[in-house]
């Protein structure tokens, strides 16, 4: 078993997510699962490129102004 430290405020906060009966450690493994997993490489090549051509152009409109 692990320990981690929190301040007092994100302990009051974690407390109040807290299921009755529910462990710490369960609602961090709850709220880990709620989120949504991050899918490297998801993009195609294509949409890479678009997306980094958007950036650009959108870089260079700043520049003008």
């Amino acid at each position: 078993m692990s320990t981690i430290q929190v301040s007092e405020d994100t302990k009051r906060s974690l407390e109040q997510l807290k299921r009755d009966g529910e462990t710490f450690d369960e609602l961090l493994t709850r709220l880990m699962a709620m989120e949504e997993p991050i899918n490297v490489g998801a993009w195609s090549k294509a949409e890479a490129d678009r997306v980094r051509e958007t950036i650009e152009r959108s870089r260079r409109s700043f520049d003008r102004e």
